[in-house]
């Protein structure tokens, strides 16, 4: 342990140091946890854009990564994603994919879920899996002087996780408790109802827990078969970021991923566009109205995409700031929030309008929210709003997605997904700030002139408003 790590743990313990390296385990015990999470909660963040150092590792069994290290503060955070998610899900057995990220810590190896629950206490480590539509995401945060036992565990769930019938059976009933406490809420239904409005039959029209249906019937050989589909080594992205350097990571990548098969066995996916120029109602005698408008979006890939996130900000991407904000809450009081934002998803994007308003001004709202659209597409913003909009996305950004070791994490794994490169970080203040005026309000025009799809959720509106 450095001097430095000495000093903070001093800080942060409520017992002696040398009490904690006398006995390295009870280090992790929930109180010691607690007060080491609230000490370094409060630490400033990492260095961000320039000065952050991004280094690409890569290990002798050819898995890659990116890492920032960041020895101040002993805590390591890795994040990591294999491409697939609930798309791959076979008709039937929908929400195949959301059960089996519920199941990582109930078992691996010769480790029962009792038993594997508590060494991952034991090594005061936070693991956590997600599924998402395009990717199955997965994620470790722990203290680096108990980096050994963590990803020892990490190892085992990735690589040989248990399924066993009785924890299969108990995810599986809290997830259809949470399937049949949906049925009857508006604002599930209204979702389902939207996805399959504008997706029609593509695998995102579905819902990622799947049905009550679809869920009765999967078994543990179904969750082995797609653990091995999903889980290889040409679909992973993994950063790292905290106390550890490259050479250790580049020994822990081949621990982690280094037995897994090279080729993911996916299903093809086909691109979708949204279905737009529909409203679907979903009509309750609710007091609110929820709306939401989708219009065109585009890929952060595309030459105009940063075009399009600076008109979006001005639109309504900005809080407190932004022409929705202003037309629909500040002038007019007709809601508590409203905003857009940009929907970039592997095989379909969009740009999303969202507010709730009383369900008697509800029609209002959408004229009025149409009006300021028609405005942007038309007119485009002016260089005053530009120049406002620019500071604030090169500004905020270090605050948003670089404020911890977990969401820088996050974020560069992003950006591996996205194809963006190692130094976009570095790059991207200068690709906002030589967005010209004429760029911005030809992306207005290009996202915002088609008819959007709506969805109502409350008392039928009469019309589109």
């Amino acid at each position: 342990m450095t001097n430095q790590h000495r000093a903070a743990l001093a800080q942060a313990l409520p017992f002696p140091l040398s009490a904690a390296e006398g006995s390295v385990a009870r280090l992790a015990t929930p109180l010691a946890i607690l007060f080491i999470a609230i000490f370094f909660l409060i630490l400033p963040a990492l260095t961000a854009h320039a000065a952050m150092n991004i280094q690409e590792v890569k290990s002798e069994k050819g898995i890659n990564a990116w890492l920032v290290e960041d020895h101040t503060v002993p805590i390591v955070a890795i994040r990591f994603v294999f491409e697939g998610g609930t798309t791959q899900d076979p008709v039937g057995k929908e929400g195949l994919i959301h059960l089996m990220t519920g199941l990582f810590d109930e078992g691996a190896g010769d480790l029962d879920s009792e038993t594997f629950q508590v060494k991952l206490d034991d090594a005061g480590a936070e693991m956590s899996f997600e599924a998402q539509r395009d990717g199955i995401h997965g994620s470790m945060r722990m203290l680096s002087l108990r980096k050994d036992a963590a990803f020892d565990l990490l190892r085992l769930a990735v690589n040989r996780p248990r399924f066993d019938q009785a924890p299969v059976d108990r995810i599986r009933a809290q997830v259809l408790s949470g399937i049949i406490a949906d049925e009857p809420d508006p604002d599930a239904i209204a979702q389902r109802k939207w996805l399959r409005a504008i997706y029609g039959t593509h695998p995102y029209s579905r819902p990622d827990e799947g049905i009550k249906v679809s869920m009765a019937g999967i078994t543990p050989a179904d969750l082995g078969a797609f653990h091995k589909a999903i889980f290889a080594r040409d679909g992973l992205h993994v950063a790292v970021v905290g106390d550890i350097d490259a050479k250790r990571l580049s020994e822990k990548l081949d621990q982690l991923f280094g037995d897994l098969p090279q080729k993911q066995t996916l299903a093809p996916i086909a691109d979708v566009a949204a279905k737009l120029g529909q409203q679907v109602e979903v009509n309750y005698d609710l007091p609110q109205t929820s709306l939401q408008l989708a219009f065109p979006g585009v890929g952060h890939s595309a030459p105009d995409f940063y075009a399009a996130l600076l008109m979006n900000d001005i639109l309504g991407g900005s809080p407190y700031t932004s022409r929705l904000w202003e037309e629909v809450r500040e002038k007019r009081g007709l809601a508590y929030g409203v905003g857009s934002n940009l929907v970039d998803d592997e095989h379909s994007n969009a740009l999303l309008v969202t507010t709730a308003t009383r369900s008697d001004r509800a029609a209002e709202t959408l004229s009025i929210v149409h009006q300021v659209v028609k405005d942007m597409a038309q007119q485009g913003p002016t260089a005053a709003e530009l120049e406002a909009s620019k500071k604030h996305l090169i500004g905020a950004y270090a605050i948003n997605y670089l404020d911890s070791s977990s969401s820088i994490a996050a974020t560069l794994v992003g950006l591996q997904l996205d194809n963006l490169g190692i130094d976009h970080i570095q790059r991207r203040a200068a690709l906002i700030d030589q967005v010209t005026l004429d760029q911005v309000k030809a992306a207005a025009k290009k996202l915002l002139s088609a008819e959007p799809a709506i969805m109502v959720v409350g008392p039928p509106l009469g019309g589109k408003g």
